[in-house]
């Protein structure tokens, strides 16, 4: 058991690397500090105590000595659990934290059982701040975030001494829909029967993290039927698995990518009218030709004819519309190409001022 009395800091880290975390704390801050790790059990929390008004130096101390702490709060203020006198208690703090020119979100998060959802602290209390401040609420990327953290019968007011890290921030290029024009056609991995199956599944799970349009597996030559069999089906598992984890965790639909299998020269007779692109190290370094590139990106479909422990027949390359090198100087092993060309495509195609940028949803006035 714990008591908010005092507390100068509330401290999150990852789950279990709390009592690590208050350790170097109470070790930098010296005599007279207090860490109190996982307070009634609740693990990611450090209070930290005693150090008063010097609460601000010592939070920017703990941000930039003590990578275990994932995010510092500063206590301006704290409460009993009630609606009205947190309410009561957030403006007094934002009159002092927040400008007319800021924006600001509400962030809270209860530990307890209140009669009251962290979503009615977040309506009432931003109401209340938007009022008294006139700034606006900024939900995404606010500049001045004010933090409610509520433990049993106790609310802390709490302004952040370290920044909000988001993975889609404003300005961010938006790659996703250009991913979805690429078709790749993948040369048929040959080899003993689990090097085959390892390098199947890792081309499926590659392929699907980044939901290309499609996949070919493309034969230049004969090979056994069972060798063939043990990388499709590899393949597919590796699409599958990866595929199951993106359900789970994204909040969007998620594209699954279909696999093909053709013959390399009437795949590149099929796709005739169509960009193709070659990757091979003796192309022109794909930022190089970021403009040709964003050209061919205007089309449906770019087809993307990637080796194996051969290279894409050089008699294709005739027949490209590019041949680009992902990284001079490296050849890179067929599992990393997916992954490589991914990001140089984002990275030529940002470059050439193609991709779309994330402008944020809508600000709440």
């Amino acid at each position: 058991m714990s008591s908010m009395s005092g507390v100068d800091l509330i401290i999150k880290t990852r789950k279990e690397f709390e009592r690590v975390a208050a350790s170097h704390i109470k070790e930098l801050l010296g005599p007279g500090a207090e860490a109190v790790s996982a307070p009634w059990g609740y693990l990611g929390i450090v209070f930290v105590k005693g150090i008063g008004a010097d609460r601000w130096k010592a939070a920017e101390l703990i941000a930039e000595k003590i990578p275990e702490v994932d995010r510092v709060l500063v206590v301006e203020e704290a409460v009993k659990a009630d609606l009205p006198e947190i309410e009561k208690a957030a403006v007094e703090v934002a009159r002092r934290y927040i400008q007319s020119g800021d924006t600001f979100a509400i962030r809270t998060t209860r530990r307890g059982r209140h009669g009251f959802t962290s979503i009615d602290v977040n309506v009432r209390v931003g109401a209340a701040v938007k009022e008294a401040t006139g700034a606006e609420v900024d939900l995404e990327e606010p500049t001045k975030p004010l933090y409610i953290e509520i433990f049993q019968d106790t609310a802390a007011i709490c302004v952040p001494a370290t920044r909000e890290y988001k993975k889609l921030r404003r300005d961010k290029p938006l790659p996703l829909q250009f991913f979805r024009k690429v078709a790749i056609g993948q040369l048929v991995y040959e080899g003993d029967e689990e090097a085959v199956r390892k390098m199947g599944e890792r081309i499926g799970r590659a392929v699907q993290t980044f939901e290309v349009g499609e996949l070919a597996i493309l034969l230049h030559k004969p090979m056994p039927s069972k060798s063939l069999g043990t990388f499709l089906e590899a393949v597919e598992a590796g699409i599958e698995s990866r595929y199951q984890i993106q359900v789970r965790s994204y909040g969007r639909p998620v594209w699954k990518v279909p696999v093909y299998v053709y013959e390399l020269y009437q795949y590149i007779r099929s796709r005739e009218g169509e960009p193709i692109v070659v990757t091979d190290p003796k192309g022109d370094y794909i930022t190089h030709v970021k403009e040709e590139l964003a050209q061919l990106f205007r089309r449906d479909r770019v087809n993307v004819l990637i080796g194996s422990r051969e290279g894409i027949p050089t008699g294709v390359f005739r027949l490209a519309s590019l041949v680009v090198d992902l990284v001079p100087e490296v050849t890179i092993a067929t599992d990393f190409v997916v992954p490589s060309l991914a990001v140089a495509l984002v990275s030529a195609l940002e470059e050439a001022g193609a991709l779309p940028r994330y402008v944020g949803k809508r600000r709440k006035h």
